[in-house]
């Protein structure tokens, strides 16, 4: 496999895990958080803070682009003893979750990622993947099929 490649297997792998990171439900990830043992010491590169970004939209996700509205973000970086390095961006204010999912990136980069996976980020995933899976059934229940008859008239 070539430099380049590895490269983008990497990146692809880090973007899936600081998605799950952003999108998950703070109380879930500070549970399995604080179960998963001792607290790496770090630096702040950035301490966490708060903003907003502008979300943008598309027509049937193929139209031009407009803008959508505002939305609520915090972010931070931090760098482990090692120097490995963390960002985290999380919807919302909180800077906790911000700070641990920093960490959790930084640590993903290290030897302890898949001890860290095992113990946080799949059940993470299961949960999440869990709760759309009961929000697909509840809305699938209200679905509702229209169908034509063909009318016989000659």
């Amino acid at each position: 496999m070539a430099n380049d490649e590895k490269n983008t297997v990497a990146d692809e792998a880090r973007r899936g895990w600081m998605g799950l990171l952003s999108r998950a439900p703070e109380a879930r990830l500070m549970e399995l958080w604080q179960a998963y043992g001792p607290q790496p010491g770090f630096d702040w590169l950035r301490r966490p803070e708060v903003g907003a970004v502008m979300v943008r939209g598309r027509m049937g996700g193929t139209g031009a682009p407009f803008n959508l509205g505002e939305m609520t973000v915090t972010r931070c970086s931090l760098a482990l003893a090692d120097g490995t390095v963390g960002h985290a961006y999380v919807q919302g204010r909180g800077k906790t979750k911000a700070e641990v999912a920093a960490l959790i990136d930084a640590l993903m980069q290290t030897p302890a990622a898949a001890a860290l996976r095992v113990a946080v980020l799949d059940p993470l995933a299961e949960a999440m993947a869990e709760a759309k899976r009961d929000r697909a059934a509840k809305s699938a229940a209200t679905k509702v099929d229209f169908f034509t008859m063909v009318r016989g008239e000659d």
